[in-house]
């Protein structure tokens, strides 16, 4: 996606600036392409450890007192992912509903990019859930492994 998104934005400033041609989609395009990216991105970036943490406090802690945090704070990240399938479920349902566009000049169809929000979500729900599930085995293994 990051190279559309270059490759989008190359386009416009080459119209823009080279051939004194604006674009009128690049703009609304290279923000659906980018919110997906952002959408969709945030499982990956959960599995590969990348979410912010309080690294001064956090990483003192050995695996199972990091893996205790983790369960504790589990329940607030069940709290934000309902919220946003909560919320991001019912824009995108109506975005469905109406087949929804943007309004603008070029007037693209936006429901298909509202879409990626309760996907992202449950993505990011599961791959929660799975890290969760790691963390209950650390701690009862006392961060050793089981086998």
């Amino acid at each position: 996606m990051i190279v559309a998104l270059t490759f989008f934005i190359c386009i416009e400033v080459v119209a823009r600036y080279l051939l004194n041609r604006p674009t009128i989609w690049v703009q609304e395009t290279s923000a659906m392409v980018f919110g997906t990216y952002i959408i969709i991105g945030g499982a990956y970036t959960l599995y590969t450890g990348g979410h912010v943490n309080m690294d001064v406090v956090y990483g003192r802690f050995s695996p199972k007192g990091r893996a205790i945090i983790d369960v504790i704070t589990f329940w607030f990240f069940l709290l934000f992912c309902g919220a946003l399938l909560w919320m991001g479920g019912d824009s995108a349902w109506r975005a469905l509903r109406s087949l929804e566009h943007s309004g603008s000049i070029w007037n693209p169809p936006v429901y298909p990019i509202k879409l990626m929000m309760p996907i992202g979500v449950l993505l990011l729900f599961l791959q929660g859930l799975a890290k969760f599930v790691r963390d209950v085995r650390t701690i009862a293994t006392g961060g050793h492994d089981a086998h």
